[in-house]
């Protein structure tokens, strides 16, 4: 156990703010599950039919779940291959992509065949660790899975169907995971634990987790779950219910009877739409393809993840874990849930304007955070180069123009502006797709307060003078 004056102080409204989320958590995520597919669609307010306990289990969920995991743990085994680590450079342009064996580190004669493996930040005895970075790869090869799956005959247009009990097994492995990895830490040493997870409260230390960088063999739990089962997971289950109504016709009927099938529709209620085309809506197009973007740059500049919060700071457990797998394919989906049992009409016009907001936000946000990057890697870079910087007592520089001289965090500001292009194609006659906007805005006000913290406390003076010189936090001129 750590000594007292080495613990951080606790978030979350300590061990009974960490009890409370992990019931809160779980019940809004079915509740957003059950509205979006109610009639009445309200985000506030119980949904008008309730399942009955025998629809949140299923053993062939279960099985589907177990298959999905297994099919994420070896692709995130796989090696890059030589093709296609090839093709990341060509299309990457001036990005140096290969990795020195030796250091672990970006080398810009080292030949791209080499690029498997990084080295995250260093850790508290000095070491650093390695990490695959091929999630690009996955998400392609995955999608090929897919693809092959619906070619073979495999009814993937149920899985809409079985969206609740997918998400009760996904719930209950949160919960035994995390329960694994608080024995686990357990046994771990001191130099192991994360800066905030080993309080010395059971709840809280299983909330937020005690080991840092959880690993079996070379297997990093974290790092896995950060990116993979939940991230593509995500935009697999939206293109599944932007499908299922092409399926629902090639299984013969309309939506709407297809609707009644999934217990999601009840003839004569409001707010459900019937579609017999059986096409998914010029909406529905925006939403995956928006997502997709999203997720697709997150795995192609996979490596950026090592520097995040998530990674260098906190714990492995419930919080994370419950997240990764549960939260962010079944919630993070709701749009495209939502357009599925309640289409929305949607003019070209509009749909233009709806792009270049999303283009907007993409731009601002992968601006950032690339320059961030080029920054960390080589400070020499001519693209930052000529950037003003402050310098640190840690003999690091603190970006203060460019992109990170307008806001102190240009890149959530990005994010923000994404996740209402997200939402616009729903339409404005619900809250409830707007849900994630609501939710993302409080999860970056609280995360930019946690970053806040943190640097001030490894920055000290550094830090202060750069918020006097930048003093708006997410928005200019308004916070």
């Amino acid at each position: 156990m750590a000594p007292q004056g080495s613990r951080a102080p606790l978030e979350f409204g300590g061990p009974l703010g960490a009890a409370a989320l992990m019931l809160l958590l779980p019940a809004t995520m079915f509740h957003l599950l059950l509205a979006a597919r109610s009639g009445p669609a309200r985000l506030l307010g119980l949904p008008p039919h309730l399942p009955a306990p025998e629809a949140l289990w299923s053993p062939a969920a279960l099985l589907l779940w177990l298959t999905w995991l297994g099919l994420q743990a070896a692709l995130y085994l796989l090696p890059a291959r030589k093709v296609w680590t090839c093709l990341r450079t060509r299309v990457g342009g001036g990005l140096r992509v290969g990795l020195s064996e030796e250091k672990g580190t970006l080398n810009p004669n080292q030949s791209p065949l080499c690029l498997q493996m990084a080295e995250g930040q260093e850790l508290k005895d000095k070491s650093r660790l390695r990490y695959p970075i091929n999630g690009f790869q996955a998400l392609v090869l995955t999608a090929l899975s897919v693809g092959l799956g619906v070619s073979a005959g495999l009814p993937l247009g149920m899985l809409t169907e079985m969206l609740l009990p997918l998400a009760s097994v996904a719930t209950l492995t949160a919960f035994i995971f995390s329960l694994l990895l608080y024995l686990k830490a357990l046994m771990a040493p001191a130099s192991a634990l994360a800066p905030g997870g080993n309080s010395g409260n059971p709840i809280y230390d299983f909330f937020l987790g005690r080991e840092l960088n959880p690993r079996i063999g070379s297997f990093d739990c974290k790092y896995f779950c950060e990116l993979r089962p939940g991230l593509i997971g995500w935009v697999c289950w939206a293109c599944w219910a932007g499908l299922s109504g092409t399926w629902a016709s090639r299984r013969g009927g309309t939506d709407e009877q297809f609707l009644c099938r999934a217990g999601a529709h009840q003839p004569g209620s409001a707010g459900t739409g019937s579609r017999t085309s059986g096409s998914p809506s010029l909406a529905m197009w925006l939403v995956n393809g928006f997502q997709l973007l999203y997720v697709g740059d997150a795995l192609w500049h996979e490596e950026a993840v090592l520097t995040t919060m998530d990674i260098t700071h906190d714990g492995f457990g419930f919080m994370l874990a419950f997240g990764d797998l549960a939260w962010v394919p079944f919630t993070y989906s709701l749009q495209a849930q939502f357009l599925l049992y309640h289409p929305q009409p949607l003019e070209l016009p509009m749909a233009s304007v709806i792009c270049l907001v999303n283009a907007v936000g993409y731009y601002i946000f992968r601006g950032a955070n690339s320059q961030k990057n080029t920054f960390r890697k080589n400070p020499s870079d001519p693209r930052v180069a000529g950037l003003e910087t402050i310098a640190t007592a840690t003999g690091r520089q603190l970006l203060v123009s460019g992109w990170w001289g307008m806001v102190r965090h240009p890149n959530y500001l990005g994010d923000l502006i994404m996740a209402l292009a997200w939402s616009l194609p729903c339409g404005v006659s619900h809250l409830l797709p707007y849900f994630y906007l609501l939710y993302f805005t409080a999860l970056l006000v609280h995360r930019e307060a946690r970053d806040e913290q943190q640097c001030l406390q490894k920055y000290g003076l550094a830090w202060r003078e750069y918020c006097r010189r930048v003093p708006y936090r997410i928005v200019p001129y308004i916070y």
